[in-house]
């Protein structure tokens, strides 16, 4: 009897992919979404959907057999942490979870970054970093001979949340040119949205944004978003757009931003998205929320099916998929 041949559990040339192939992103380090135009989106957008496809149909592959990711978190994090390790695992590769008690490792004997990430990088083949200080990813670039890639560092930018974020909207509503799009709460300190903001003055939008007065939208993204021809309005009511919005994008305030914890007080309840408040917009919208959330919006609204937030979280672990194997050249 002639012997079987094993056949590949997932073949991913069965799926269409866009014609340039890596669009620069391999040995890239992602740290910013102005590295990315419309071109570069479309292209991790296909493959997420491709990843999307293979999670569903066979749940894994060897994609990234053999090669190895650090997640280097110096903040908390439950989702970005955990999609990075499922998605690096999916693809096969492994994990090493520096995620809990960094403040009781070399950090506490003085370690700098620039030592942390010239350690670690002799284990890994790319490095996840969160850290509080604005800046932290590129001097971490700056030191690595590995890819970095930029989970979130403190009020600056969080660049894989802001393209998970708009390939939901894509995905939700079939389009992003032409939409109605509501930012609420923490508009000063949420890197998620100024990451989001950044990539949509791309596109044909108008934006509103909903926040006291002192969680402002800081100047230098409001002109960027002014110098690109956006449709733009600030108000402090989130029933003066909650009617038109197509998306309502709602953030947390972040109480560990605050150095006064009294004006934190007086700003943390500030929005509540209630299935009341839900009564007053379109049918067709959707709600996306980054988390945690600390009672911005009613558990209640999870059964709406405009509630968007629990399909917004999965997606993360696609987009980090594609972004995963373009970054470590296996797209």
């Amino acid at each position: 009897m002639a012997e079987a041949t094993l056949q590949p559990l997932f073949n991913f040339d069965e799926l269409a992919v866009p014609a340039k192939i890596g669009n620069g992103l391999t040995g890239q380090d992602i740290i910013s979404v102005s590295q990315f135009d419309k071109e570069r989106l479309n292209y991790v957008f296909a493959r997420a959907r491709e990843m999307r496809e293979m999670v569903q149909r066979v749940g894994s592959t060897d994609l990234l057999k053999g090669k190895v990711l650090t997640c280097l978190f110096y903040e908390p994090s439950t989702r970005t942490s955990a999609s990075f390790i499922a998605a690096m695992e999916r693809l096969g590769g492994g994990v090493i979870p520096i995620t809990q008690g960094v403040q009781f490792s070399s950090v506490s004997k003085g370690e700098t970054l620039a030592d942390t990430i010239r350690t670690l990088e002799q284990y890994s083949d790319v490095i996840v970093l969160r850290h509080p200080e604005i800046g932290s990813a590129e001097v971490a670039a700056d030191y690595s001979q590995v890819p970095v890639i930029n989970a979130g560092d403190g009020a600056g930018e969080h660049p894989t949340q802001a393209l998970l974020d708009l390939f939901t909207i894509q995905e939700e509503l079939g389009q992003i040119n032409g939409l109605k799009i509501a930012m609420v709460g923490d508009l000063r300190y949420g890197r998620t949205v100024h990451s989001l903001v950044r990539l949509l003055t791309q596109y044909d939008v108008s934006l509103r944004f909903v926040s006291p007065e002192i969680l402002r939208l800081p100047l230098t993204i409001m002109n960027q978003v002014i110098d690109a021809g956006i449709n733009v309005r600030e108000t402090h009511d989130v029933h003066d757009v909650i009617r038109n919005a197509d998306v309502l994008y709602v953030t947390r305030v972040q109480k560990e931003r605050f150095t006064d914890l009294a004006q934190y007080e007086e700003v943390r309840n500030h929005y509540e998205i209630t299935l009341e408040v839900m009564e007053q917009a379109k049918q067709k919208m959707i709600v996306l929320h980054p988390f945690p959330r600390v009672g911005e919006v009613h558990y209640n609204v999870d059964h709406d099916p405009r509630a968007a937030y629990f399909r917004q979280i999965r997606n993360g672990m696609y987009i980090r998929m594609a972004l995963l194997a373009a970054v470590l050249g296996r797209a």
